[in-house]
């Protein structure tokens, strides 16, 4: 990675930020499996930095199988208490029920919209939103979209899917490009989507 551009100034936190900053953050995603692992880790997220969920991403693929929502949703409740004894994720008992019934809800909206990329990219029309921040304060914590997915998800059974969880879950699936305009990532984005 090169570490001489000018990156959005919450990358700037450790070389793991920078990495997924410049790999993957804002990148638009259309693959289930990323799309649902994504929402278990920004719910997961909530209350702590995202630099310690990124820490904790290896050991979240392991404990939740690749993130292979079928699998998640048939976790049985000894499962459930083997997570909670597991330090390589946030052991707090209402995040890890929300990954197992949040997969359940993911398999009820496949099977009705035939994917979850689908069903969620239909909430921004299948286009990327295309911001034009100058600074990162700029940059909105939830917006009208946010709080209709949350709406929305949480009449399909999902939890931990507030409008804040579900804008920073827009912006880590490049349904939002949210990079700031002074960041190199913003113009290749702007292109991409």
């Amino acid at each position: 990675m090169a570490r001489d551009r000018q990156r959005c100034s919450w990358a700037a936190a450790s070389a793991l930020d920078s990495d997924y900053h410049d790999t993957e953050w804002g990148v638009p995603s259309h693959d289930d499996t990323h799309l649902f692992e994504m929402l278990v880790l920004e719910g997961a997220q909530a209350g702590l930095s995202w630099t310690t969920i990124l820490k904790k991403r290896r050991a979240y693929r392991e404990a939740y199988e690749g993130f292979d929502p079928a699998r998640v949703a048939a976790f049985t409740s000894r499962r459930q208490a083997q997570l909670l004894n597991n330090p390589g994720i946030v052991r707090n008992r209402l995040k890890v029920e929300a990954a197992r019934n949040n997969a359940r809800a993911v398999l009820k909206v496949q099977d009705e919209f035939g994917s979850l990329a689908d069903y969620l990219w239909g909430f921004v029309d299948g286009e990327v939103i295309q911001n034009r921040w100058p600074d990162v304060q700029q940059v909105p914590a939830q917006t009208p979209v946010s709080v209709a997915m949350s709406k929305q998800l949480r009449k399909r059974g999902f939890s931990f899917t507030g409008p804040t969880i579900c804008y920073a879950f827009m912006q880590a699936v490049g349904m939002v490009n949210d990079h700031v305009t002074g960041c190199f990532r913003h113009a290749t984005l702007a292109q991409a989507g």
